[in-house]
């Protein structure tokens, strides 16, 4: 459960950067509760997969790359980021490292 807890929380990381996009410095009140509440629920399912079943340092890398990875892809999906096959290469890179470091957790 607690690797759930912590790709929900990746999802809702992914989900504050893209309100962050809109909050046009705090002042768009609608985007900025949207931020608040992904912020809130993403740093909450963190600490529920980190309490006791996952490695703090693992959690937070994998939490940390998830979110990376999906900003990424919502960037060059939706706001027209540049793709490259370098771009490309890195991305699979990251989610490699991410795949690495669950098999290595020990849990």
């Amino acid at each position: 459960m607690a690797w759930i807890y912590l790709i929900l929380g990746g999802f809702f990381e992914v989900g504050f950067t893209t309100c962050l996009r809109y909050t046009d410095g705090f002042k768009n009140m609608p985007w900025t509760a949207g931020f608040i509440a992904c912020l809130c629920m993403s740093m909450l399912m963190l600490d529920m997969a980190t309490r006791d079943a996952i490695p703090l340092g693992t959690g937070y890398a994998v939490w940390t790359g998830i979110g990376a990875l999906g900003t990424v892809v919502i960037g060059m999906i939706s706001f027209g980021e540049p793709v490259s096959p370098v771009r490309i290469a890195l991305i699979f890179g990251l989610v490699s490292c991410v795949a690495g470091l669950k098999l290595t957790a020990g849990h």
